[in-house]
């Protein structure tokens, strides 16, 4: 079989193509189409260590370290230059990959530019992984990172403990709410400014029937996480049914008195992803628990997006992001911001 013949595995569907951004699409066929869907495949962990395609280069931080934590590692990324009086703020962040993909080298380039373009100390964890570390594995390592930063953050990391957002991107968003919540209920509370939640993860009892999320069953055809590879990282993760429903694996059964204390949110989610729909859900529980909430649906692109920013426009998230939130987290002045925030989409240098 020629090159031109490889069998397609995973082809753009007709349905999905006509609503696609064209440049994920070329970029999907290009790269993807001719893989066999991981669910189909034999479990073999060497698959953590496949190197992503289509995402950016790291821009240059002042100082990149490694610090080993009681059952996994986190990565700290400084910026450049001298901290703010009280310290760096400081953002815990939590990769992607279903609670079962990714490496520590994962979110290097999301990681980077949030140090560099919000000048803040970035904290990424290197939460174990399912099959060999199902729920709650991942969740009892946030709870952990987090508690190490707030308790050792100013002597260790010049941090300013008291300016500490949480976030991450899919079943890192998933950890990202869920640490919210821990937060909340934390005796004292740690107190966070901000939950940025990118294509999280809200809700592992949801069905591809659509209901209660109908995006399930709108985006059945959509690529990459589609629902059969969903259901296939919910089973490597949460293997016992009764966990499903925890509102530590699914954020959005936690008690409703807690989310009235919950940090300012931007939720992100992408229109052809099966799970926009329980985002923007959770985002209106927040609203109406009386938090302030700020929902920014992606169109025409898929789940995976944000990861193949230097090969698609629309996946530099963090250019579009409301720059009122990067001010949450640093330290410059606002008037600094409208040109900083032109160099992120740009992806030049100030």
């Amino acid at each position: 079989m020629t090159e031109g013949e490889r069998k397609l595995y995973q082809p753009v569907h007709p349905e999905t193509l006509a609503k696609l951004d064209p440049e994920f699409a070329s970029f999907w066929t290009a790269h993807h189409a001719h893989v066999i869907p991981l669910e189909q495949q034999s479990w073999n962990p060497a698959c953590r260590n496949v190197h992503v395609i289509g995402a950016s280069e790291p821009p240059k931080v002042g100082k990149i370290e490694d610090v080993q934590l009681d059952n996994f590692d986190v990565r700290v990324f400084t910026p450049e230059g001298d901290a703010p009086e009280r310290g760096w703020p400081v953002f815990v962040y939590f990769h992607g990959g279903g609670w079962t993909l990714g490496t520590i080298a994962t979110g290097n380039a999301f990681a980077a530019n949030a140090c560099k373009r919000a000048n803040c100390v970035v904290v990424s964890v290197n939460y174990r992984l399912a099959p060999e570390n199902p729920y709650p594995a991942a969740v009892e390592d946030s709870v952990e990172a987090l508690h190490w930063v707030y308790k050792h953050g100013k002597s260790r990391l010049n941090a300013d403990v008291a300016k500490i957002a949480v976030g991450g991107s899919s079943s890192g968003g998933n950890l990202a709410a869920v640490l919210a919540l821990e937060a909340a209920q934390a005796e004292p509370p740690i107190p966070l400014v901000l939950q940025l939640l990118i294509v999280p993860v809200i809700d592992n009892t949801a069905s591809p029937s659509g209901v209660p999320f109908g995006s399930w069953a709108e985006n059945k055809n959509t690529v990459q996480l589609t629902p059969a590879r969903m259901l296939w990282f919910r089973d490597q993760y949460l293997p016992n049914q009764a966990d499903r429903a925890a509102w530590r694996s699914s954020p959005i059964f936690a008690p409703d008195e807690v989310f009235s204390r919950l940090p300012k949110a931007c939720v992100m989610v992408m229109e052809l992803d099966i799970l926009r729909d329980e985002g923007v859900v959770y985002a209106e529980k927040m609203k109406r628990a009386g938090v302030e909430v700020e929902v920014k649906l992606y169109k025409a692109a898929p789940h995976p997006i944000i990861s193949l920013d230097a090969s698609c426009k629309s996946a530099n998230v963090q250019s579009q992001m409301p720059s009122r939130h990067w001010r949450r987290l640093s330290a410059q002045c606002r008037r600094c911001y409208p040109p900083v925030m032109q160099c992120m989409v740009r992806k030049v240098s100030c």
